[in-house]
């Protein structure tokens, strides 16, 4: 569910219409719902209530520090995977001891960071990840509070793109070998192995691929125990997904019922690192047509967003559902066309074939589902100012990022004197 409908024939997000928010705003921009990102939270983390368990928002979904506020205050923990994240976390007063850091190439000055702050744990990937962590918390004379990530060789079923628990993957130790990984771990004396960690990707629609994950990672555990492991945190990742099309991905009840008889047994305080499943359809991206071009085999409907924008359709060939703002009439007559950006690139677009209703020179259209992997993914190509972001919170709305200016585009850019003319 989201807070996008029509109202009066025109899209609304939550009480306020997308077209009074466009003439005030301009296009394009990103729009989320408080309220849908809310609920969202509030029925994931209800769905494991029975089990202690600890929710953090995947911060490189949507690393907005307003979004991450949001999160936050109703109790979520965060999952980064840079020191620019944790920089981003900390902005929002969060406890540090509910961050954990994970990825597969933290430098030692992102690791000293993390460890002066004081995050949770460390999601490690590598042996010679544990060795530079050791090395790191002596100079500091601290212990790092490690988890290792487990490859389990579990095929997601998704994009291959953001598939991320296979062998080929370059996430993770491989389970085959990961035991000698964690006995070295053990003898590094300023470490202490407290969990372990899967992900096995991202967009997953199916419960089976994380239930086969953690029978795997359950006889992990028990060979761990064995060895006097002390494991009290096992952390499951995310990549719940979302409906972008025809998906028909789990509700996060049916997701926990699935695996929570697996959960309990592993005796552990579970991470969960849900981030496209809770603010994927909580935001849309707004944008204008700017022209309507018709040739003898294709029409072409080029809007001022761009793969610069939102990059998923680009990168990924996935499928984002657009709306008009303004409601069409059961009547209205209906063209096939691809919805492009002015970027100078044949891959600039926002979709291909797409049955719209006709449009006009300024008509509005909302990007569904735009609000994981939307803005964390723009750039600045062709020189473009990325856009603002906007929060709505019933009738009032609030700009949470401003529009980038031209300035902006050069910002840290000089040109070197002995360029420079007399």
């Amino acid at each position: 569910m989201h807070d996008f409908v029509y109202k009066d024939e025109k899209l609304y997000c939550e009480e306020l219409s997308i077209d009074t928010i466009s003439r005030e705003v301009g296009t394009p921009f990103y729009l989320y719902s408080l309220n849908t990102l809310r609920r969202h939270y509030h029925v994931f983390d209800k769905a494991f209530e029975e089990i202690p368990h600890l929710i953090c928002f995947s911060t490189k979904a949507n690393s907005n520090i307003a979004i991450l506020k949001v999160f936050v205050d109703e109790g979520s923990g965060l999952d980064i995977v840079s020191g620019g994240e944790l920089f981003r976390a900390l902005k929002t007063g969060i406890d540090p001891k509910k961050v954990v850091f994970a990825g597969v190439g933290k430098t030692k000055e992102e690791i000293k960071y993390a460890l002066e702050t004081g995050v949770l744990l460390f999601n490690t990937e590598s042996t010679q990840e544990l060795i530079a962590i050791n090395e790191v918390a002596k100079e500091l004379n601290k212990k790092a509070d490690v988890a290792l990530r487990i490859n389990p060789d579990i095929d997601p079923k998704t994009h291959p793109y953001i598939s991320t628990g296979l062998k080929k993957n370059k996430f993770g130790m491989d389970i085959d070998y990961a035991l000698e990984d964690c006995r070295l771990a053990k003898t590094l004396k300023h470490l202490d192995i407290v969990g372990i960690h899967i992900h096995i990707g991202s967009q997953i629609v199916e419960t089976s691929p994380f239930v086969d994950a953690l029978k795997r990672i359950e006889e992990f555990i028990k060979k761990l125990r064995e060895e006097n492991f002390s494991i009290k945190y096992f952390d499951l990742g995310g990549g719940l997904g979302i409906t972008y099309d025809s998906e028909s991905p789990p509700h996060p009840g049916e997701f926990a019922k699935a695996i929570i008889p697996t959960l309990k047994r592993l005796n552990c305080t579970i991470i969960l690192e849900p981030g496209r499943v809770i603010a994927g359809n909580a935001g849309i991206l707004v944008t204008k047509v700017l022209y309507i071009k018709t040739t003898k085999d294709k029409n072409f409907i080029i809007v001022d967003a761009a793969m610069n924008d939102l990059i998923r359709p680009s990168l990924y060939n996935s499928y984002q559902n657009i709306l008009p703002v303004d409601k069409p009439d059961s009547d209205h007559s209906k063209i096939i066309a691809d919805v492009v950006g002015p970027i100078c690139e044949s891959g600039d677009f926002l979709a291909k074939e797409r049955v719209l209703p006709e449009l006009k020179q300024g008509s509005l259209l909302a990007v569904m589902s735009s609000g994981a992997y939307g803005f964390p993914m723009s750039s600045n190509y062709n020189s473009r100012p990325r856009v603002p972001e906007v929060l709505a919170d019933g009738k009032d709305y609030y700009i949470i990022r401003k529009r980038e200016t031209y300035q902006d585009l050069i910002r840290g850019e000089e040109i070197p004197q002995f360029l420079k003319k007399d």
